[in-house]
């Protein structure tokens, strides 16, 4: 351990524990963080293909002068990858998009340094200097970005094989016949099923893995020799994710691409950096070799990173998050710290005296047996939920699939059930279908007695203040032409909580404190925020009709490891103090298995195991579940 860094001020051991469990795991591992380090075969001596040197980027609110990034110096040698990493606001997006000269004119502005790109006719360049004719030859040729997200990077009026084509053709590399030959070869190269079929469908015909492929097949049209990886695999369940890091990591071999990947979620760079870069406030806090940086930490916010991610060994009462490392007082307060009444006098006194770290059968929670005795606040009974494929000429239906196909469970009172399965396996239409967003075909839901199946529509919005949703989406559930305050306070309008708008406006502001913002987001618009703060908007506005259960679809998917911890700490808590109920939907196991009591695994629409989380993660039964928990990133 450094000695710049002392665990003494600790007021909270679980800090403590998750950064020591966590290097137990990170030294059995060293090898694997070099991997690509000893493949591509760097040799130092060579001109490095990219070299940031004191880059600064201002933008202009109109208000004021707010630095992005702040003297960041980086070198990225041929055939190298870096892992850029960071929280949300870090400025390592910034820092890419300056690379790729993609900042906005209107707002951003190179305040000072160099970018130097070894151009392979013309040498070192300096890319700042460059006008908008040459560095529109470069972008796409020499250099390709691959955007977080996938569905508002490609066009949604134009077909997906003429959007790789087009690249080709833009830079002449060859005619239109022998550009669609070109895209169909990248599609089979990202292993796209029936490639032809790709090639004509729209963007929103495609799963996420798909779409995401397909922007890896665009970025890859020109054969790069620097690729950047803007947290390309961020909404992708465990699986699929480990699909496009196996893909990132047999292209980068095969073409030998220097990368830039990006991410907030150390597990994944720790797959497949030989060096990473770790970034904070827009500056540089940690650089060195993986081996390094992951297993002898030498900066507090390295260590924090680490331990803020849920690990599947153990379960804390509470994750740890970066303000216990770095020795500042959190902006999110009220994330961290329990409610009023949230538990007993014992439990206080434990955590006073510091002893906040119990092993998972004591959290504070009712234990699955336990709340089986009980009568379930949710049933559901023979689930099935069809979608119309195929009609005739006439409008009948010809051809059907089946989403949900046979579910049956129960969810008691004060429980989290935790929903996991791959892409496509239906947990998102059974979390609509309970909510009855989307019909069911047949069977029931009954909801504390009450079929909601059976009731009108009528009936049913007076019935919504009682349980809420919290959508995976947080860009398409938000209204961009309404402020964020306006769109919290609506579903309070509609209902009639609360005696005027100016009681409402401060619930709004308290519940905008409460998830990590500031009273002055209230008049911002959602285009204004990043992801993770669209995020947590969507939680508030759940939040604001005191629901009894709610259902978290990808609640925390968007949000950086720190945040996350975060808000599953607020959820906890929330969860305590209100009694509520959740139904925890995620693709990442490790997160669903800290948050849940019981799991369930679903796979084509059918319950293929359930079972306590504990148990389900020690022991799995079917060779599906081994797979998803297999897929995790671990340390």
């Amino acid at each position: 351990m450094s000695s710049s860094f002392s665990f003494n001020n600790y007021k909270d051991n679980a800090s403590v524990y998750s950064f020591m469990h966590c290097r137990k795991n990170i030294h059995l591992r060293t090898v694997r963080f070099c991997k690509f380090a000893e493949h591509s075969g760097i040799a130092m001596n060579k001109n490095p293909i990219l070299s940031i040197r004191d880059l600064s980027v201002v933008f202009d609110t109109g208000d004021e002068i707010v630095s992005a990034v702040e003297g960041v110096s980086l070198e990225l040698f041929p055939g190298e990858v870096l892992g850029l990493v960071g929280e949300s606001g870090s400025g390592k997006s910034v820092t890419a998009l300056a690379v790729m000269r993609l900042l906005s004119r209107s707002t951003a502005r190179i305040r000072s340094g160099e970018i130097w790109f070894d151009h392979p006719e013309k040498g070192m360049i300096n890319l700042p200097d460059l006008g908008d004719q040459d560095i529109q030859s470069l972008r796409g040729r020499h250099m390709a970005m691959i955007f977080q997200e996938p569905m508002t990077s490609l066009n949604p009026v134009k077909r997906c094989g003429p959007q790789v084509a087009e690249s080709i053709l833009w830079h002449r590399r060859s005619n239109a016949s022998g550009a669609r030959k070109k895209a169909l070869e990248l599609f089979r190269e990202v292993r796209l099923p029936r490639p032809e079929k790709v090639y004509q469908a729209w963007p929103h015909e495609l799963s996420g893995g798909q779409k995401q492929r397909v922007m890896i097949a665009m970025a890859m049209a020109c054969d790069p020799a620097l690729l950047i990886a803007d947290e390309p695999t961020t909404a992708l369940d465990v699986t699929v994710q480990q699909d496009i890091l196996e893909l990132l990591q047999s292209l980068q071999e095969r073409h030998k691409m220097a990368v830039m990947f990006i991410s907030h979620d150390l597990g994944v760079i720790a797959q497949v950096a030989g060096k990473i870069c770790v970034m904070r406030n827009g500056r540089v806090m940690e650089e060195g070799p993986a081996s390094r940086v992951l297993n002898e930490p030498s900066n507090p916010y390295t260590r924090a990173l680490l331990a803020c991610r849920p690990s599947l060994e153990e379960r804390p009462a509470r994750l740890a998050v970066v303000e216990d490392f770095m020795g500042e007082k959190s902006s999110d307060h009220e994330i961290i710290q329990s409610p009023p009444g949230a538990e007993s006098s014992g439990a206080a006194a434990a955590r006073q005296s510091g002893d906040r770290v119990r092993p998972s059968g004591d959290r504070v929670r009712p234990s699955g047996d336990r709340a089986r005795e009980k009568e379930p606040v949710l049933e559901i009974k023979n689930l099935f939920t069809r979608f119309i494929t195929r009609r005739n000429m006439l409008g009948r239906p010809l051809e059907h699939h089946v989403a949900v196909a046979d579910v049956s469970f129960q969810v008691y009172r004060g429980e989290t059930l935790g929903l996991v399965g791959e892409s496509g396996c239906g947990k998102t239409t059974l979390g609509r279908t309970i909510m009855q967003l989307i019909r069911p075909d047949s069977g029931d839901v009954v909801y504390k007695g009450v079929d909601l199946s059976k009731m009108s529509s009528g009936e049913l919005r007076r019935l919504r203040t009682r349980f809420q949703i919290i959508f995976q989406d947080p860009y398409a559930s938000l209204s961009p032409g309404m402020s964020v305050g306006r769109a919290i306070m609506e579903p309070m309008q509609v209902h009639g909580m609360l005696k005027n708008n100016r009681e409402r406006k401060a619930r709004v502001v308290e519940l905008l404190e409460k998830v990590g913002l500031e009273a002055w987001h209230f008049d911002r618009y959602p285009h204004a925020f990043s992801g993770g703060q669209r995020q947590r908007i969507c939680i508030a506005r759940a939040l604001a009709m005191n629901p009894e259960f709610i259902i978290c679809d990808e609640s925390v998917s968007a949000l950086d490891v720190s945040v996350q911890a975060k808000v599953l700490n607020l959820l906890n808590d929330l969860k305590r103090e209100y009694g509520l109920t959740y139904i925890f939907i995620s693709h990442d196991l490790a997160v669903v298995k800290f948050m849940s009591d019981r799991i369930i695994v679903m796979k084509d629409g059918r319950i293929v195991e359930s079972g306590e989380a504990d148990s389900l993660y020690a022991s799995p039964r079917e060779a599906y579940t081994k797979k998803l928990i297999g897929a995790i990133p671990d340390f």
